[in-house]
């Protein structure tokens, strides 16, 4: 009867071992099967048990068993072993050291059975944007999105406030002053390239990520080339004008040189007939018929040089209207631009104040974003602050990401710059 009693007793604690050694085993392997590596604040725990082979018995080590968590060293203080390192290893690697421990410090023949769970993960931590900053707990597959609806959403304004409002406003008013931003950018591109003669005109810088800057340049670009057509074709009236003149006074001058020589012809024809007429071989009616004929040609030169003279007078007026023509165009730019470059600086000026409206409205509530869910206007940016035992680094993560114990999580409302 002992025998069997011994037997089952024998057989229990069998199994009980067998369970324990299946706890630790699993334990073990799912922590290495997930790579998860604890860390400080971890909740750990800790059941030991030793066979006993010549009772036929299982012994708990319930001095060490029990709930422990993993100081700001990294360490875990257990009974008889000490400060034992943890940080930075696996559950199951945690087990096998204590195991290997105790039967050190007792000099066991056999190496106890240790089990090493994870009661409660190290928490994550929330910032920024949030309802509720803070400490708030981990949850295998944890997500961003998660973590935030824990700190209770999105900063938002108490009620009765109407911060949502001013950022509907601020944002309509900074759409207005980017499109006409946008239109005066392209005016500057287009009065630069006429000051420097330019007959094409490229995207500025300013416009590279506009969406419709092609249509705006092209605009402008039509513009500058009807304007460039017209200033070309006065100019060129002008000098076709001033050609046409100088043709005329060069005409004037060889009709002056031929009226010149019939002068004096006629002029040598009225000394003689004078001299005839004293000798009385000549009637006095052909001397004066050469007299009227000397008069006529006097008179025409007197008509042609006063032509010659209004001619130059028009060709001085058409040089004169040219300079005035060229100025004019030079001047008309340098004013277009220098209004173009006050209404770039004012609209600057009043794009950055509804930008700072709008910062504020998201500042006091990040809710307000919600009347912006294309993201034109704004964005929330989540960054995840984490330590893999080489120090803290910073990604950008998106909602559905997942987190992992003791990240911190920082929530950014952030206007998008255009």
């Amino acid at each position: 009867m002992q025998t069997q009693i011994a037997s089952a007793r024998s057989l229990r604690a069998l199994c009980f071992l067998a369970g324990a050694m299946t706890v630790a085993l699993a334990g073990s392997a799912t922590a290495d099967d997930n790579g998860y590596r604890l860390g400080v604040m971890d909740k750990l725990r800790v059941r030991v048990a030793e066979w006993q082979p010549a009772e036929g018995t299982v012994r708990n080590w319930d001095a060490v068993s029990g709930d422990y968590t993993i100081g700001p060293t990294g360490s875990l203080s257990l009974p008889f072993i000490g400060d034992l390192p943890a940080a930075g290893k696996t559950a199951g690697e945690v087990a096998k050291t204590i195991g290997e421990e105790l039967r050190g410090k007792f000099a066991l023949r056999n190496l106890p059975s240790a089990s090493v769970e994870i009661a409660q993960f190290r928490p994550v931590f929330l910032a920024g944007d949030v309802h509720t900053p803070g400490e708030y707990p981990y949850a295998p597959n944890l997500t961003v999105l998660k973590a935030v609806s824990l700190a209770g959403g999105l900063r938002r304004s108490d009620s009765g406030q109407r911060f949502a409002r001013d950022f509907i406003n601020a944002r309509g008013d900074a759409s207005v002053y980017d499109s006409q931003r946008s239109r005066l950018l392209a005016r500057r591109a287009r009065l630069l390239a006429e000051v420097a003669g330019a007959t094409e005109l490229k995207i500025p810088t300013e416009l590279k990520d506009v969406g419709n800057a092609d249509k705006l340049i092209a605009g402008e670009a039509s513009l500058m080339k009807s304007r460039r057509e017209r200033y070309e074709l006065q100019l060129k009236a002008l000098t076709d004008l001033r050609t046409l003149l100088e043709n005329e006074v060069q005409s004037l001058s060889q009709k002056t040189e031929t009226q010149k020589r019939q002068l004096q012809i006629v002029s040598e024809d009225r000394e003689k007939m004078a001299k005839l007429t004293e000798q009385g071989l000549a009637t006095s009616s052909r001397r004066i018929t050469a007299e009227e004929r000397a008069a006529t040609i006097e008179s025409n030169l007197l008509d042609i040089d006063t032509a010659t003279l209004r001619a130059k007078q028009d060709i001085s007026k058409a040089n004169q209207d040219e300079i005035n023509l060229r100025n004019d165009w030079e001047a008309q730019r340098a004013q277009e631009l220098q209004d173009t470059e006050a209404e770039l600086e004012k609209l600057g000026l009043q794009l950055g104040t509804s930008r700072e409206l709008m910062s504020e409205a998201v500042a006091q509530s990040a809710e307000a974003l919600k009347f912006d869910p294309a993201g034109k206007s704004a964005t929330i940016k989540y960054t995840v602050v984490r330590d893999d035992g080489r120090g803290p680094k910073e990604v950008v993560v998106g909602e559905n990401d997942k987190l992992l114990p003791g990240d911190v999580i920082k929530v950014t409302a952030e206007l998008l710059m255009q």
